[in-house]
């Protein structure tokens, strides 16, 4: 299960939107082997695609290096899908190279600023996706 704050899920949802209708993509780093979502990081998607996401090398190195600096892992990694639902594409699984991360999707398909979007989360491991409830709370 994905426990994450009220806060960092609408971050998460508002960056989807602001980047509608290109994927948005980002991370949430939170304390290395806490599995607690804590420090919003997002990303510019280098694509710059609809239908495509990708981290751009040197921002990625830096944040790797970042989360080192800070004792952090990567807890969530999100992104957006603009015109389909909110379920890893056979893209998203390939490129899924962190077992421990959970993988956040949002669907801004068929959305305006207010209207409704799906928000679910998934483990990615070795291939196999397997959903996982998501818990939304005021704080930790």
């Amino acid at each position: 299960m994905l426990t994450i704050t009220q806060a960092l899920h609408d971050q998460i949802v508002a960056h989807a939107r602001k980047d509608h209708p290109d994927e948005a993509c980002g991370v949430v780093a939170g304390p290395a082997g806490t599995d607690r979502p804590e420090r919003f990081v997002p990303m510019l998607n280098a694509a710059r695609s609809p239908t495509f996401y990708e981290f751009d090398s040197a921002d990625l190195l830096k944040l790797y290096r970042d989360l080192d600096d800070r004792d952090e892992d990567p807890v969530v990694i999100y992104h957006s899908h603009t015109a389909t639902e909110a379920y890893p594409s056979r893209t998203d699984i390939s490129y899924a190279n962190e077992p421990g991360a959970h993988y956040v999707l949002v669907s801004t398909a068929d959305t305006d600023d207010a209207g409704p979007f799906q928000f679910r989360s998934f483990r990615i491991v070795e291939g196999e996706v397997t959903e996982e409830e998501v818990r939304v709370v005021p704080a930790y």
